[in-house]
């Protein structure tokens, strides 16, 4: 699982960011989603399928990796 986050799209509302801490982070000049953790470890997956639903601009997707 990789995240992927459209910064264009992003609208600062920190709904992932108050999803899981260890995944994204805000910037503190205008306040758009980092993706700290790109490829999350298992544990953190559904947390990251929580704050891509959760993100009310659609800033945030998955890419599945393929096995």
């Amino acid at each position: 699982m990789r995240i992927v986050a459209d910064h264009s799209r992003c609208a600062g509302a920190g709904q992932c960011v108050l999803t899981d801490s260890a995944l994204f982070d805000q910037s503190e000049e205008d306040g758009t989603v980092i993706v700290l953790t790109p490829d999350p470890p298992a544990a953190h997956h559904d947390h990251a399928r929580q704050a891509v639903r959760l993100c009310p601009s659609g800033a945030l997707s998955l890419a599945e990796e393929a096995r």
